[in-house]
C-alpha cells in the first residue's frame, strides 16, 4: 500500500486560470489533494492558448495543472451555480483568481460562504488585493514586476535596458504565499475547526521579495544599480568570457574567496592585496579596471579549464545553461528527478516536486484534457446520464 500523502482526502475547488491560481494547487495536488478545476466550456482556463509548444498543449498550462480533474461549468446559468454549491458542501477549500469582484458578485465571498460552509478555506489571489485605490485594477505578471520595482533594479544601466524576468515571477511569488497559506489554514482548522479566508495580492508577494533593495535603498538612499547578470553592490559576481567564446559565471562572498580567486585563478597573488580591490566595497567601486583584468586573464582559457580553477580554488561557479541545457542536466538526472506524466498529447516528462519527503511519494498524474472529468464528477454527484446529456445539450457542462 502506498504510504498516506499530507493532503489525502483534502478536496478543493478552484475558479482559476493564468498561472497564481493554477501553480498554487498544482502543488496542493502534489501533496495528495483531490483539486477539481472548473473552467468555461468550450474555452476552459484561457493559459491552454497561450502556445502548442508541448506536442499541441501550451507550456504555462502543462506546468501548472497536472494532477487535476477539469470539470466545465458556465457559472452564469442557474444550475451550474447548483454543482458548484453542491461540489463546496463536501470541499475543504476555494481557491479563486477571477477578475477583481467577479467572485463576490457570484456569491462566493468568504462572508457568503463561511455562514453555509463554516469549515471551507477561501483563497482569494488578486493583483492587488481587497481594498485601496489599486482594488480592482488590472494586474498581469509584467505589470506587477512594474509597480513592485522589481523592473527598476533588473538589466543593463541605461534607462532603456530595465529587463523584466523571464518566467512570470509576480505570479508564482503569488502562487507560492497562496499555497503556504492554505496549508496553514488547515492546520488552524485543525485547532479551531473552522475555515479562514486567505487574501493574496500579487503586489505584496513580489514586494516581499524585493526586501533586499529596498532596504538597501532605505530612508532615500539610492538604490542599487541595475547591472545586467553581475550583482549591483557584491564584485566579482556574474558571467566572465573565456577564450573559446564560452561563458562562466562566477561569485565571490568574502575577502579569503578573493585571495584564493587571484592567488589560483588569475595565478596573481600580488593582487588580493592591490588597494584598489583590498575590500568588496572598493572591487565593487573600481568593477569596469577589474573586470577587464579577468577577461585579459581567463582569454587564454577555455571555459572548462576556468571551471577547474576556479573548483581548485573552492570558488562557486557556474555554466550558464540554455533550456536544453536544463533538460539534459547531469545533477537532475543523477537524482532521478523527472517523472512520465501523462496527457492529451501523450506522456510528457515533469519535475518532481522539490521538497522532497522521504515518507511519501508525491502524486504524479495527468494534465487534464478540457472537461475531462466532468462526466465522473457528475455521476459522484448523484447526476445520471440522461440528466448529464441534458445539462451539456444546454451549454452548462
Amino acid at each position: 500500500m502506498t504510504n498516506p500523502r499530507p493532503l489525502d482526502g483534502i478536496t478543493v475547488v478552484s475558479l482559476e486560470h493564468a498561472i497564481a491560481a493554477p501553480f498554487c494547487t498544482r502543488q496542493l495536488a502534489d501533496l495528495g489533494a483531490r483539486v477539481i478545476k472548473v473552467e468555461r466550456p468550450g474555452a476552459g482556463d484561457f493559459a491552454r492558448g497561450y502556445d502548442e509548444r508541448v506536442r499541441g498543449l501550451a507550456s504555462h498550462f502543462v506546468w501548472t495543472n497536472r494532477s487535476k480533474e477539469s470539470l466545465t461549468l458556465d457559472l452564469k446559468q442557474e444550475e451550474a451555480g447548483t454543482i458548484l454549491d453542491t461540489l463546496l458542501a463536501d470541499a475543504d477549500v476555494l481557491v479563486q483568481n477571477l477578475a477583481p469582484g467577479a467572485a463576490a458578485r457570484m456569491g462566493l465571498s468568504f462572508e457568503a460562504l463561511h455562514e453555509r460552509f463554516p469549515r471551507l478555506i477561501v483563497c482569494d489571489i488578486s493583483g492587488y488585493g481587497e481594498g485601496g485605490p489599486y482594488e480592482k485594477k488590472k494586474a498581469y505578471d509584467l505589470l506587477i514586476q512594474s509597480e513592485g520595482g522589481f523592473l527598476s533594479v533588473t538589466g543593463g544601466p541605461g534607462e532603456d535596458q530595465m529587463a523584466k524576468a523571464g518566467c512570470s515571477i509576480a505570479d508564482i511569488s503569488a502562487g507560492m504565499y497562496a499555497y503556504s497559506g492554505i496549508l496553514s489554514a488547515l492546520l488552524l482548522r485543525g485547532k479551531t475547526g473552522k475555515g479562514s479566508r486567505i487574501d493574496v495580492s500579487m503586489l505584496e508577494s513580489l514586494v516581499e521579495w524585493m526586501g533586499y533593495p529596498m532596504y538597501y535603498a532605505f530612508d532615500g538612499a539610492p538604490q542599487p544599480p541595475r547591472a545586467g547578470a553581475a550583482h549591483s553592490t557584491i564584485y566579482p559576481y556574474g558571467p566572465f568570457p573565456t577564450g573559446d567564446g564560452g561563458t562562466v559565471m562566477l561569485g565571490l562572498q568574502n575577502e579569503r574567496e578573493w585571495a584564493a580567486f587571484c592567488d589560483k585563478v588569475l595565478l596573481t597573488p600580488a593582487l588580493a592585496t592591490d588597494e584598489r580591490f583590498s575590500a568588496n566595497f572598493k572591487r565593487s567601486a573600481n568593477r569596469e579596471v577589474l573586470r577587464q583584468i579577468i577577461v585579459d586573464s581567463f582569454a587564454q582559457l577555455d571555459a572548462e579549464a576556468v571551471i577547474q580553477r576556479l573548483e581548485s580554488a573552492q570558488i562557486a561557479s557556474a555554466r550558464v545553461n540554455d533550456m536544453q541545457g536544463v533538460w539534459d542536466h547531469p545533477q537532475l538526472k543523477a537524482r532521478d528527478s523527472w517523472r512520465a506524466v501523462d496527457s492529451p498529447a501523450g506522456p510528457l516528462p515533469a519535475l518532481l516536486p522539490p521538497a522532497r519527503n522521504a515518507a511519501f511519494t508525491p502524486r504524479m498524474d495527468g494534465v487534464p484534457g478540457l472537461g475531462q472529468h466532468s462526466q465522473g464528477i457528475l455521476d459522484g454527484l448523484g447526476y445520471s446520464t440522461d440528466a448529464i446529456d441534458g445539462l451539456r445539450a444546454r451549454g452548462v457542462i
